[in-house]
Order: C-alpha cells, then sequence, then structure tokens
C-alpha cells in the first residue's frame, strides 16, 4: 500500500516542491453540473513530527525517505447562481489562482470556513478591508462563539470584523442525515475535533457527491491508512479522529469524492476501505 499510496498522493508535484507546469497548480473537477476547482495556495516540505502516537516503525511503513510535500489549498465552486470560495489560504495565492479561472474578488458570493485558524482566513481581509467586496461569509456558530467569545483570538476577529452583518452563523447537521442544503447544492457537516466548531462541506449534484473536509487530516500518506492518528494541531484529538473515520467511512460505502485543504494536488479523490484504515486514490 505504502507505493500506491505514495505515488499517488504525490502526482503532479516535482522535487524543488511546485508543481508540473500543465496545472498550474488548479485541478478542476465536476460535480454533477457544479464545478469544483481545488487552487493551491502553498506547497512545501511536510513534517510528520506532528503526528501524535505515531511511531518510527509506522512512519517508515507509510512516509518515503525522501520526504514529503504539504500543501495548503482553497476550493472555488461554481453553480448555476453562485461562486463560492471555501476558506482563503494565507491570503496569497488564491487570488492570482482566481484571476486565472476569470473570477474576480467581487464575484465571489459566499465564503464557506471550515474553522478559523489563520492558514483559512488569511485571505478575508487586509488592513481592515474586506478582500472579497461583496461576498457572505458562512461559519458554523460554534466555531464563531469559541474564537471570538471564549478563547479570543485576535487574528480570528480581526478576519470577521470587515464583514460585519454579512458573517452568517449556522449548525452544521450530521453526515448522512437529511439536512437543509446552506446554499444551493452545498450542505453543511459538522466534523469537530481539530476546532470546537469545524465544518465540512458536501457538494451535490444528482448521484454525485464531493466533500471538502478541510482540516480532517495533515498528512495524509499516514492518516488515510491509519485514521486514528492525530496531529499535535487537533484541539481534541479523539473528536477528530472519529470525525476523521466517519467521513472516510461515509466516502468509501457512498462513492462520495473527497477533498482536502492539507492534501497535494490533485487534492481530490476517491476514497476505500483497505484494512483497519483506508486507501485513498487521487484523480487524474
Amino acid at each position: 500500500m505504502k507505493k500506491e499510496m505514495t505515488l499517488g498522493l504525490l502526482f503532479g508535484v516535482i522535487a524543488a516542491g511546485g508543481f508540473a507546469a500543465e496545472t498550474d497548480g488548479i485541478f478542476t473537477y465536476k460535480v454533477g453540473k457544479i464545478e469544483v476547482s481545488m487552487l493551491v495556495e502553498t506547497q512545501r516540505e511536510g513534517n510528520a513530527g506532528i503526528l501524535v502516537g505515531a511511531d518510527e516503525a509506522l512512519l517508515k511503513q507509510y512516509i518515503p525517505e525522501s520526504g514529503f510535500m504539504h500543501s495548503t489549498n482553497t476550493f472555488l465552486i461554481k453553480t448555476s447562481k453562485q461562486n463560492i470560495l471555501v476558506d482563503t489560504g494565507f491570503g496569497g495565492a488564491v487570488f492570482e489562482k482566481l484571476k486565472k479561472l476569470g473570477i474576480e474578488p467581487d464575484k465571489i458570493d459566499a465564503v464557506l470556513i471550515t474553522h478559523l485558524h489563520g492558514d483559512h482566513t488569511g485571505g478575508l481581509q487586509k488592513n481592515g478591508k474586506a478582500l472579497f467586496p461583496k461576498a457572505k461569509v458562512y461559519l458554523s456558530s460554534k466555531e464563531r462563539d469559541f474564537f471570538t467569545k471564549t478563547q479570543v483570538n485576535d487574528g480570528a476577529v480581526a478576519a470577521l470584523a470587515p464583514y460585519g452583518s454579512r458573517v452568517v452563523t449556522f449548525e452544521p447537521g450530521a453526515l448522512g442525515s437529511k439536512l437543509k442544503e446552506l446554499l444551493a447544492g452545498v450542505t453543511a457537516i459538522a466534523s469537530y475535533g481539530h476546532t470546537p466548531g469545524h465544518t465540512v462541506y458536501l457538494v451535490e449534484d444528482g448521484k454525485e457527491k464531493l466533500i471538502i473536509a478541510g482540516d480532517f487530516l495533515h498528512i495524509a500518506l499516514v492518516q488515510f491508512p491509519a485514521p486514528d492518528i492525530s496531529a499535535s494541531y487537533d484541539m481534541d484529538p479523539k473528536a477528530a479522529a472519529a470525525s476523521r473515520r466517519q467521513i472516510l467511512d461515509y466516502a468509501a460505502k457512498n462513492k462520495a469524492q473527497v477533498a482536502g485543504i492539507h492534501i497535494v494536488y490533485p487534492g481530490i479523490g476517491a476514497v476505500e476501505a483497505a484494512g483497519t484504515g483506508y486507501r485513498f486514490i487521487p484523480k487524474q
């Protein structure tokens, strides 16, 4: 499994840490008639040291001696009615990638936030000015309350401040249950553990499904085959592992594609059960 996982997850990546020129850091996939584009914000060498409870034998089984790459991505969802961005990365390359797709910041109608860490909200504002001037910003009420009231994070407060009443909170539902759409074609799903209000987004059209899963994992090479391993960044490692297993189990049983904020190009693929874990098969 190690060789298959490594080759798949490193698809399109060159040794210098970039992506093959023809990809330009953008991978577009169709969910029925809905177009989803994965946009690479940053890509660098990964660090397996962030994994909690992963012994040396486990790491040797899945991590190649030459190392591996770590990516931060955002996702653009284009429906017949709206341009929707999922997370904003650090706020750098996302704008360049959107421009290459013909989308200016004022053409983004909604920004869906998986959680309020800086590598997901860095592109919301600059110097107190909203960088998506016409967009509404959606996030779970638990996430907003925790980082703006319970354990106040200045970066999170600053990211949301310019949007004022255009910040929309909601209560995400349980994966697999019948839920009301948050936006046309998009449903918000609770995936708590990484943060108290971490949310993933299920994109559906007809029988086609794609879960844009945020920080449900950080090191795909290990956490697909060994999903009970969490990262030091997870605020509740046990809950994060349970959420991860739930997502992967649902994806495998329902033939849903999975997209990850921290999965290297193409960032989208199928999931299959494999032993006590799962196998990720990147789209090509």
